[in-house]
């Protein structure tokens, strides 16, 4: 380990752990930083394990023993044999969401009267379980088409109002019901300034097949808003949009790499193409350009490239499949190396994953033992306002927590949007391209612990074991199905109803560390 990060990780520890507890001797200090990166790297020999364990301070030992099982068991089963960890505030559900819950898919009349409800969570609600069955209250419609035509020329919303989201709801909810309405109105909505809304609209073309309103979305300047029309062209169009998703897969060609969930929809949508040549072509360029990009979170988008590779490559084509399995992601490189070894062993089929260095995060030690860290989340006064306080549960996961500490400190968050809000379930956000498929290049690893997912507590994004994006979610609500996959970082300290009043698009003005 560098000399002057572990005489940094020394001088936070010394400075800032809790009065309470005896400050550790340098040497001490510097086998917590050898335990908390033997964790990070996933080394279970690495022998500062073993020392941890036979240290004579109790909390070198929990530190060591909670590394070596995190390392051992991906799902860290026997976690419920460390002490419980201090519980997190507790918080009750606010009165507007019993009415979001008691709302029914079909039943029109409580959803016509929930579409003037004081709450636009609810509002909202109503408006997404509205069906076909609906298609004759004439007055749920007429709210409905008003929503639409209301739609704004910006994003901007005062506290406790809405901006675009009523007409982005309302013309979904149309396509559905009356989907004649729905395609007279869309043109407008196609053509909005505001990127959230032309995203909703590509959905609603592709539930009214509204083909030509696809084609012209799955060339916009937004990738979620390409991506749903993508998607919509993928259900809609098949195959007679294959000029579409093979251009999607060039774009990378250009001035700027398209976002991941664009490259990944257009390799879905190519599946069975009749069109070999020009896909295998084209998914070798975009994944070799990925491969180039270094960045962990393509990880899924890389994995569908394959799939289409695979379905088309043939013998003059191995040598470009040979290099895509020497790869800084070993799970593309086993996938590139299967593929290639389909072609004989003369192809060079082993598989090469050369992984990325791992870093320890300066602060990791400090919080490991015990030090508070505390981040305010500001709103942009564009989105309504208001913060809330998160305090970081290092005792828990304190190199997630150190992540996001430092994270902060750069202003990576800064500027992003929470892009998903499901009103009684979660809000996540923190992506570049406010996507799920899109987060910081490297994976953060889970540390799954005994702190359980209830309302107000702060996880991490993942899609699947250890593949952390730097995307937060906040509980609404106590999801303890979540406990088993997903790590806890920190909880919500003060500013509740300002988590809860969040919607869609929403800017994070800034991250402070207090």
């Amino acid at each position: 380990m560098n000399r002057a990060l572990v005489v940094l990780l020394v001088v936070c520890a010394v400075s800032t752990a809790r009065g309470q507890q005896p400050l550790l001797s340098a040497s001490d200090s510097s086998l917590v930083a050898r335990i908390l990166l033997a964790e990070d790297e996933r080394d279970a020999s690495s022998p500062a394990l073993a020392e941890g364990i036979a240290s004579p301070d109790p909390r070198i030992q929990l530190l060591a023993r909670r590394a070596k099982s995190r390392i051992g068991d991906p799902k860290f089963a026997s976690r419920d044999s460390f002490p419980p960890l201090a519980a997190p505030p507790s918080y009750s559900d606010p009165a507007w969401r019993l009415h979001y819950r008691a709302l029914k898919a079909g039943d029109c009349v409580p959803l016509r009267g929930a579409l003037a409800d004081s709450n636009w969570h609810v509002r909202l609600h109503a408006a997404d379980l509205a069906g076909k069955e609906c298609a004759t209250d004439s007055l749920l419609v007429k709210t409905l088409i008003t929503w639409v035509r209301s739609a704004p020329p910006n994003a901007k919303r005062a506290h406790g109002g809405v901006s675009w989201h009523p007409a982005a709801h309302g013309i979904l909810a149309l396509a559905r019901i009356r989907p004649e309405v729905a395609r007279h109105m869309l043109p407008p909505i196609a053509r909005n300034p505001v990127p959230w809304l032309r995203d909703y609209a590509a959905r609603a073309a592709g539930i009214v097949s509204d083909t030509a309103t696809l084609r012209t979305l799955a060339d916009d300047a937004n990738d979620n808003v390409r991506e749903a029309a993508i998607d919509g062209l993928a259900t809609v169009a098949k195959h007679a949009a294959d000029d579409v998703y093979l251009r999607a897969l060039l774009v990378g060609q250009g001035p700027r790499l398209p976002g991941y969930q664009v490259i990944r929809a257009a390799a879905r949508a190519l599946a069975g193409s009749p069109r070999k040549n020009d896909v295998l072509r084209n998914t070798l360029a975009a994944a070799s350009l990925l491969q180039k990009d270094s960045s962990e979170t393509s990880r899924d988008t890389r994995l569908d490239l394959l799939k289409r590779i695979d379905e088309t490559v043939d013998a003059g084509h191995v040598a470009a499949v040979v290099l895509l399995a020497e790869d800084f992601d070993c799970a593309v490189a086993q996938a590139a190396a299967t593929i290639a070894a389909r072609f004989g062993p003369a192809s060079g089929t082993a598989p090469r994953c050369t992984k990325l260095p791992v870093r320890l995060p300066p602060e990791a030690v400090a919080l490991a033992l015990g030090a508070e860290r505390r981040l305010r989340v500001v709103l942009a006064d564009s989105s309504g306002g208001g913060s809330f306080v998160v305090r970081l549960r290092g005792d828990v996961a304190p190199i997630m927590a150190a992540r996001i500490l430092e994270l902060a400190r750069s202003h990576y968050y800064d500027g992003l949007t929470w892009q998903r809000v499901e009103p009684d379930f979660v809000i996540q956000g923190g992506s570049p391209r406010s996507n799920e498929y899109v987060g910081n290049p490297r994976f953060i690893r889970d540390e799954l612990g005994t702190v359980p997912h209830v309302r107000g507590t702060v996880g991490m994004s993942t899609r699947g074991h250890d593949t952390g994006d730097a995307q937060w979610f906040v509980n609404l609500r106590d999801n303890l199905r979540l406990n088993r996959d997903y790590s806890i970082f920190g909880e919500v300290l003060e500013g509740i109803d300002v988590v809860d009043g969040v919607l869609e698009g929403d800017v994070i003005a800034r991250i402070e560390v207090i």
